[in-house]
Order: structure tokens, then C-alpha cells, then sequence
């Protein structure tokens, strides 16, 4: 999870294929009409949200009857929004953590994506950081973040003996 621009969909990619995970980017749940206001510079609120939090819920959760793991990409911004995913569900939250200045400075040099770098703003006024999630500095190595989050969810050592 993070704000638009924070690594999501890389480092999502990157710790799929290194765990033998499924990938979804959660933009790709969205609806057009979300996708056109979004395009258009108009932030999303909570009722535009709502349908786009639940399919992506409902799909992670038929993909885990089908005993499938799977790396989802999504900005869950809000802890509302966070509980709304992981609703009955097993789930680790890692959060892509960057300042504004560089997050803006990447946007600026992304292309061909809907959102746009003034919706970051508003991204940020939306942001509730959470507290039980694996942290990770947006700031790192992509390679290195999926390191880092490698070991955050390797289950701990028991002395045996």
C-alpha cells in the first residue's frame, strides 16, 4: 500500500515472481468512470471506492478458496479502506512509505497512467499511515524493499531444544 507513485505495482511484481505469488494491481479493478475522473485530476471519495474495495476483496478471496497467494498493488489509503480488504481474510499489509517530494519527482516521469501527479495531494490529505503493517522506505532499491519484505514475513525462529 502507498500513495500513487510510491513503487506498488514494481515491487508488487518483483515479490510475486520471487515468492511464485499471483500479481493484481488494484487499477485494475477500477471502474472507467473512476478511471476518466481520476484522469481528469478529481480525487475519488469513499462512494467511488466502495464498489472498486470490494472486487478487489472478493477476488482475493476466490483466489485463496483456489489455495492461491497473491501480491495485491493498492493504495488502501485509509485504515477503512484496509479493513475493507482484509475483511475475513489472512493478510499482511506492507507500506511503501515516501515524502512528498519524492514521490512528485517520480510522477513527473511516469507516462501513460491515468492518475495524475495532482492528484498526489490529496493522496497525502487522505493517507492514514498504519500502525500493524511492515514499513518499508519507498526511497530504497526496489530489489532491496523486496528483500526487506522477504524477511519481514518469514515466520520467526524457535529454539528447539
Amino acid at each position: 500500500m502507498g500513495v500513487e507513485g510510491s513503487g506498488k505495482t514494481t515491487v508488487g511484481k518483483l515479490l510475486a515472481q520471487s515468492l511464485g505469488w499471483m500479481f493484481v494491481d488494484a487499477d485494475d479493478f477500477h471502474s472507467a468512470s473512476n478511471k476518466e475522473k481520476m484522469s481528469r485530476g478529481i480525487p475519488l471519495d469513499d462512494a467511488d471506492r466502495s464498489p472498486w474495495l470490494q472486487a478487489i476483496h472478493n477476488f482475493i478471496a476466490d483466489q485463496v478458496r483456489e489455495g492461491q497467494n497473491v501480491v495485491v498493488a493498492c493504495s488502501a489509503l485509509k485504515e477503512s479502506y484496509r479493513e475493507q480488504l482484509q475483511r475475513g481474510l489472512e493478510t499482511n499489509v506492507v507500506y511503501l512509505k515516501g515524502g512528498f517530494d519524492l514521490i512528485y519527482s517520480r510522477l513527473k516521469k511516469r507516462q501513460g497512467h491515468f492518475a495524475r501527479e495532482s492528484l498526489l495531494a490529496s493522496q497525502f490529505d487522505s493517507l492514514e499511515e498504519p500502525v500493524d503493517a511492515i514499513n518499508i522506505d519507498a526511497s530504497l532499491p526496489e530489489i532491496e524493499i523486496v528483500k526487506q519484505i522477504e524477511l519481514a514475513l518469514r515466520p520467526p525462529k524457535t529454539d528447539v531444544g
